[in-house]
């Protein structure tokens, strides 16, 4: 007996009893719809951390000022400032594993145009925090060392700032006040979005190194930065320059052997990789979770197919009396089984694809589908129909003609 030949009788034989094989393939249906909506969550929050860490900047290094001790208490990095624009210099041109390494002073300042203001996280820094960051300007240009060793008062806007002073006015040539100082608008830099945990990188102006320790932060402690932000070589360097960092700062700071840093140095791109590696392993839990729904859906077809032969003893018997062989009745079986499964893989598929639009939509959670989840699902649920739907049919195939022909 042909395959199409079967493949007719199989559905033949499930048409009768619509109603049943739609209960039965409900199982799959949820099962692969779960795994895929499951597999689409785990996905998407992967792929956001992964934009994140590109936005950040790759190979990432932050040295940040060290902590004070008052009254036996200890408070936060960068409550002394302890790096220096010469650490930084020093840094970028004497060691080995660094690529860039810029200084950088920040502090919260109101930005004013015209009857419109807006209070944004300003950094004054060198050329390199954006090569670092890897921030190209949308329109206008970047700052330049020219910037830098005149101290001019040009600053870039990230778009937030933009949308909230200008609107759709062109804001590159157009002049804002900070702390009532003129500087003019040289740039606009590219929508980065959100980090991880929610801060818009877009709502930021920039400055000059120079601008800012003569104009906004740099008064009460001169030639001091907030921290340095550096770029290692490459991936495979990162520790190494992590390690000729602390010795050099050491070093440059005169510390005695035993003497804890003043400064402490964070790898945001290791924070970032773990983060990215805990979503991996959220999609995969996520997923083998949702394949209980699976197996569950192949128990509920072994159970009807089990059922099915039991109803259809005689039926069987007649087959093999008119020289129907045990492998006939074996595949008309399985093949039934594999029906099942696979129709309600394609509308678990269906179902899947829809809820994950759906979650996405109403809780701005990312999601993404990928061709490879859909035929691993897809596959998955053929396999579950073979696998349980294999004993029923042994069972059928193994039938004596004589004893099924009496069966009542």
């Amino acid at each position: 007996m042909n395959f199409l030949m079967t493949l007719r009788i199989a559905i033949k034989a499930l048409g009768r009893n619509k109603m049943r094989s739609g209960l039965t393939m409900l199982g799959i249906i949820i099962g692969v719809g779960a795994v895929i909506a499951m597999i689409a969550i785990g996905s998407g929050a992967k792929t956001r951390i992964q934009e994140q860490i590109a936005s950040m900047g790759s190979n990432l290094l932050i040295v940040l000022s060290g902590s004070a001790t008052s009254g036996g208490f200890r408070h936060g990095s960068g409550s002394v400032p302890t790096l220096t624009v010469d650490d930084a210099r020093a840094i970028a041109t004497e060691l080995s594993a660094v690529k860039y390494a810029a200084p950088i002073l920040r502090g919260i300042t109101q930005v004013v145009f015209g009857n419109q203001n807006w209070s944004t996280l300003t950094y004054a820094t060198t050329p390199e925090a954006l090569l670092i960051r890897d921030w190209p300007t949308l329109m206008g240009r970047s700052l330049n060392q020219a910037d830098v060793d005149g101290a001019a008062k040009v600053c870039l806007l990230g778009q937030t700032v933009v949308n909230n002073l200008f609107g759709e006015m062109d804001p590159v040539g157009q002049v804002v006040r900070l702390k009532q100082f003129p500087f003019t608008v040289v740039g606009v830099l590219s929508i980065k979005g959100q980090t991880t945990w929610g801060q818009d990188q877009d709502d930021v102006v920039y400055v000059p190194l120079t601008t800012g320790q003569r104009l906004l932060f740099g008064q009460q402690f001169p030639g001091m930065v907030w921290s340095i932000m550096v770029q290692a070589t490459g991936p495979g360097t990162m520790n190494l320059a992590e390690e000729q960092i602390t010795q050099l700062l050491r070093q440059r700071h005169r510390m005695r052997a035993k003497q804890e840093n003043d400064f402490f140095i964070r790898n945001l791109t290791e924070a970032f990789s773990t983060a990215e590696e805990s979503a991996k392993v959220m999609s995969i839990l996520l997923g083998a979770i949702a394949s209980i729904s699976l197996l569950v859906g192949g128990i509920g077809i072994m159970n009807i197919m089990l059922v099915s032969v039991t109803e259809r003893t005689r039926e069987i018997g007649i087959r093999m009396a008119v020289g129907a062989r045990g492998q006939d009745i074996l595949w008309q079986f399985l093949v039934e089984a594999l029906v099942l499964s696979l129709i309600g893989g394609i509308i678990g598929i269906i179902i899947g694809i829809g809820a994950s639009q759906l979650i996405s939509q109403m809780f701005k959670w990312p999601t993404l589908i990928s061709p490879q989840a859909l035929i691993l699902s897809f596959s998955f649920a053929g396999g579950v129909g073979i696998f349980f739907g294999f004993y029923p049919a042994r069972k059928a195939a193994r039938m004596d003609p004589i004893e099924a022909l009496r069966y009542e």
